[in-house]
C-alpha cells in the first residue's frame, strides 16, 4: 500500500508532534532531578535511591522518542510509510489508554501536583487522537489502484524473517512466563498490576507494568508471526518491539552490574539466576531484531499492470487505442 504524498507530510507532521509531547515530558524530568544520573537510577529500577524522586517517565519514553522521530522520518521517505504508521499510531494508543483512568485516581494526586495531572490528560487525549489519526491516514491516503510509479513497500529478506520470528517468539515467550509467575507468587497485586491501583508504583504518563508487560507480549509475537512470512507490517511492528526489547535488556543489565550479582551468579537462588540471563538475553534479541529489520530484504519490482484500470487488454483508458494488432493479420483485417 503506496501513500500519497499529502498523506506522507501528514504522517510525518503527526509523529513530529507525537514526539513533541514526549520530548516536553522527558526535559520536565530532567529540570526536576538534581542530576542526570539521579533520574537514570530512577528508570533503571535501583532501590537504594538515597532521595525520593516522583519523576513523570521512564527509560521507555526516550525509546518512543527514537520511534517518533523515525517514523516521522520515513513517512516522508520510505515505501513502507502506511505499515511504519500504522504500527507508531497503534502502539501509541495501547500505551497511552491506561493514562485515561489512572491520572485522577488518588494515588495520583498524592504525588503529583493538580497543574501537572491536568496537562498529562490533555496530553493523553492528544496522543490517543495523534494515534487515532496515524491509522486513518494510512487507510485513507492511498495511492489509485492503477499507479504504480513506486515500488512496492519492501519486506523483510527471508533469513531475517527467520531470525525475527525466532528471537521475537523467545522473547514474549519469556517475558510471559516472567508475568505468570508474577501472578503466581504475588497475586494480591492483581488486577492493579495490569490496570493500575494503590498497590503499586508508576510514572504518570507511563501504563502500569503489568499493561507494558502484556503489550510488549502481544508486540513480539504478532511482528514475529508476521516475519516468518515476511509480511510488510513485520518491520515496523518487529522493529518497535525490538527496540522496547533493547531498553529493557539495558536496565537489566546495569541492574545486574550495579548489584554485582554475577559475582553471586553461583548461588543456589535460580530466580536471581534467571533474572540476570533475562535481562542479557533481551539485551541480545532487540539488538539481533533491530539489525536484521532495519535493513530491507531484495527489492521487488512494481506490481503489474491490472486488467480493468486503464491498462492492458482489460479496459483502455479514454483516448487510448486497443492492443496493437497480431503480427500475421487474419483475412479480411
Amino acid at each position: 500500500m503506496i501513500l500519497t504524498r499529502g498523506a506522507r507530510t501528514t504522517g510525518a507532521v503527526l509523529c513530529a508532534a507525537l514526539a513533541l509531547i514526549v520530548a516536553g515530558w522527558l526535559v520536565r524530568d530532567l529540570r526536576a532531578a538534581d542530576d542526570t544520573g539521579a533520574l537514570w537510577r530512577y528508570w533503571a529500577g535501583y532501590y537504594d535511591l538515597r532521595r525520593p524522586m516522583t519523576p513523570v517517565t521512564s527509560a521507555y519514553d526516550v525509546v518512543l522518542l527514537v520511534v517518533y522521530l523515525v517514523a516521522a522520518v520515513t513517512a516522508l521517505r520510505s515505501s513502507a510509510a502506511a505499515a511504519v504508521l500504522v504500527a507508531t499510531g497503534a502502539v501509541t494508543i495501547v500505551l497511552r489508554l491506561p493514562g485515561l483512568w489512572n491520572i485522577g485516581e488518588p494515588r495520583m494526586d498524592a504525588r503529583f501536583s493538580d497543574d501537572l495531572r491536568t496537562r498529562a490528560l490533555l496530553c493523553f487525549f492528544a496522543a490517543l487522537a495523534a494515534g487515532i489519526a496515524l491509522i486513518i491516514t494510512a487507510g485513507a491516503g492511498r495511492r489509485p489502484p492503477g499507479d504504480f510509479s513506486e515500488r512496492l513497500p519492501a519486506r523483510p529478506g527471508q533469513g531475517a524473517g527467520v531470525v525475527a520470528f525466532l528471537f521475537l517468539g523467545a522473547a514474549g515467550v519469556v517475558v510471559a512466563a516472567w508475568e505468570i509467575r508474577q501472578a503466581v507468587r504475588l497475586p494480591q497485586l492483581y488486577p492493579d498490576w495490569i490496570v493500575g491501583g494503590d498497590r503499586i508504583t508508576q510514572g504518570l504518563i507511563d501504563p502500569p507494568p503489568g499493561w507494558f508487560s502484556a503489550v510488549l507480549i502481544l508486540l513480539c509475537l504478532f511482528a514475529g508471526v508476521s516475519a516468518l512470512p515476511r509480511a510488510v507490517h513485520a518491520r515496523p511492528f518487529g522493529l518497535i518491539a525490538g527496540a522496547l526489547l533493547l531498553a529493557g535488556g539495558v536496565l537489566g543489565v546495569a541492574r545486574t552490574v550495579h548489584y554485582e550479582l554475577l559475582d553471586h551468579f553461583g548461588d543456589p537462588r535460580v530466580e536471581d539466576q534467571l533474572t540476570v540471563l533475562t535481562g542479557a538475553f533481551e539485551l541480545i534479541a532487540g539488538a539481533v531484531v533491530l539489525l536484521v529489520l532495519a535493513r530491507p530484504g531484495p527489492e521487488e519490482p512494481p506490481a503489474p499492470p491490472v486488467p480493468g484500470h486503464g491498462q492492458g487488454y482489460g479496459h483502455p483508458r479514454p483516448g487510448v487505442f486497443g492492443p496493437p494488432p497480431p503480427s500475421q493479420p487474419p483475412p479480411g483485417w
